[in-house]
């Protein structure tokens, strides 16, 4: 049985977004294993060197940016630095909650993949398009970043509940509009420049 090429282009174009999907995946599940490894490596930091590591990751970030236009490979290796790096920066607080209410860290954890299941899977379905999102939400992100600085030094009655209820809604967002870029696009070198939820 023989294909034309025509024919396989077809295939090859339809089964892409497929592939983008499952190497996404793997992606984000070998950068939350490094994640993990840097928070069981730093479990003994001091909240100091969170800080320090912190902005490593975000420098992980900026670099992946850049690289992702020039190499897929120096990408990948970013995001995987960024795995680790964060981590670690968030190693001292993981810490704290495991010694003082072990619970909390498994209820964050389930928490956090049934809702990147929920809203990735709500992304990929749909069908509308969500790109316009993903503005708004950006701006709502910096909005929150001030509003937590802000926060640190003015006292706002329930501003916890406040940035975590907000914080929860932006990241959805995030969450449908990069499922459905997933679905929509077929440029493989997307995949390491996906965002990251566990962030």
């Amino acid at each position: 049985m023989s294909f034309s090429p025509t024919t396989l282009d077809r295939a090859v174009s339809r089964d892409t977004p497929r592939v983008l999907f499952g190497q996404t995946m793997g992606l984000v599940a070998i950068t939350s294993a490094l994640f993990a490894l840097g928070a069981y490596l730093g479990r003994d930091m001091s909240y100091h060197w969170g800080w320090v590591w912190f902005i490593g990751a975000f420098g992980c970030l900026i670099g992946m940016n850049v690289a992702i236009r020039q190499s897929e490979q120096l990408a990948v290796f970013l995001l995987f630095a960024f795995g680790v790096v964060i981590g670690l920066a968030t190693a001292p607080t993981i810490a704290y909650y495991a010694s003082t209410n072990p619970q909390a860290v498994w209820q964050a954890g389930g928490a956090t993949a049934l809702f990147i299941a929920g809203f990735g899977t709500a992304g990929y379905a749909t069908r509308r398009d969500l790109s316009a999102l993903a503005r708004i939400a950006f701006w709502a992100l910096l909005g929150l970043i001030l509003f937590g600085f802000i926060a640190i030094f003015v006292h706002i009655p329930a501003a916890a509940v406040i940035y975590s209820v907000v914080g929860l809604i932006i990241f959805s967002v995030f969450v449908l509009v990069d499922f459905q870029r997933l679905r929509k696009t077929k440029d493989i070198r997307a995949a390491p420049h996906a965002r990251y939820p566990f962030v």
